[in-house]
């Protein structure tokens, strides 16, 4: 029976975070059980061993969060940190690196504050870490943003005023973006702790899709452009004048993952592909998946190029040139 159950839940595996190590050598996966797989990138990316139709497995492979999903990832030089329903917590690199995975023990935990009305746990939907203060930003089911403290592991602050639950964060020095399912991006000047600029794409008629809904599950930025999507189209837009200057057009029904790469934007959602696309608008590359929908997409350059791919499926889709799969890693 154990091993039904265990199939069971293989088919119903869904990945919703990965990060690489510090290092750039492991790439790591979290699933809606609570479960992480860790990968070595030399061995996956490696002359195959594997029989044609087996796929490769995790490295090594422990529980961080029984019974609950990892929601969200993120690496620092010391720390694997995963986010979930309530909680933020640590894990050492060299023993998630290491044979001594399935036993691990969490380095450190931060609880995120509980609503006093409700008793109900924030979920950590998405983070993000910047290095030049050690500081860890949590766009969370609260609708708030949690700046915390990696030095000593305190909450700081909040940045308010999302109201409803953040999908995604993005940050640049000193300014953070992020994205919620209430259809609005906002800006932050994380110096003055302010909201500098709010988007509401669902409102711009050209960009709008009101059967998918407001929601924006996506955002990315630099000095001169804006990119989001969710339920309204992918789009483009100038940090200076907040005007759209590209909408997408994309046979998706919600997008969950957009990002800006070199002079492409990289986008995926509700449909089995991964597109990459001109900032005119134009499709470089439309590369399929084995998810039916896409939650998490992650690149780095060295020391070896490689994007990867997870979601609705047991798989993950590697890539080292971007434009096409060149193999699947299965989860578990």
């Amino acid at each position: 029976m154990m091993s039904e159950t265990f199939n069971h839940k293989l088919f119903y595996n869904t990945v919703l975070s990965q990060t690489f190590s510090p290092d750039g050598n492991y790439l790591v996966a979290g699933n809606i059980y609570g479960d992480v797989s860790v990968f070595v990138l030399s061995k996956a990316l490696g002359p195959h061993k594997v029989e044609e139709n087996e796929l490769q497995g995790p490295n090594y492979q422990f529980t961080a969060h029984p019974d609950q999903q990892v929601m969200s990832m993120v690496s620092t030089d010391n720390f694997l940190i995963t986010g979930t329903s309530g909680e933020i917590c640590g894990w050492n690199w060299k023993m998630v690196t290491s044979s001594k995975a399935p036993k691990i023990k969490v380095s450190w935990t931060v609880q995120l504050p509980v609503n006093k009305d409700s008793y109900e746990k924030p979920d950590a939907n998405y983070l993000v870490f910047s290095k030049t203060n050690n500081i860890l930003y949590a766009g969370c089911g609260d609708n708030n943003i949690y700046v915390i403290s990696l030095e000593d592991g305190k909450v700081i602050r909040s940045l308010e005023g999302h109201t409803d639950y953040i999908h995604c964060l993005s940050l640049m020095g000193n300014q953070l973006a992020s994205s919620g399912e209430d259809g609005t991006v906002r800006l932050w000047d994380l110096r003055k702790k302010e909201n500098t600029n709010i988007l509401t794409p669902h409102l711009v008629e050209k960009v709008a899709r009101s059967w998918l809904g407001k929601w924006i599950g996506a955002v990315d930025f630099t000095e001169d452009w804006l990119l989001c999507g969710g339920g309204p189209s992918l789009s483009l837009w100038h940090m200076r004048t907040m005007e759209a200057a590209t909408v997408f057009d994309l046979p998706d029904e919600g997008i969950h993952v957009a990002s800006i790469y070199e002079e492409r934007v990289i986008a995926a959602g509700t449909a089995p592909h991964v597109y990459h696309l001109t900032y005119q608008g134009e499709t470089l590359a439309k590369v399929p998946t084995s998810s039916n929908t896409v939650y998490s997409i992650i690149y780095q350059e060295t020391p070896q190029k490689v994007l990867s791919v997870a979601g609705s499926s047991n798989d993950l889709d590697v890539c080292t040139n971007f434009n096409y799969r060149e193999l699947r890693l299965k989860f578990a």
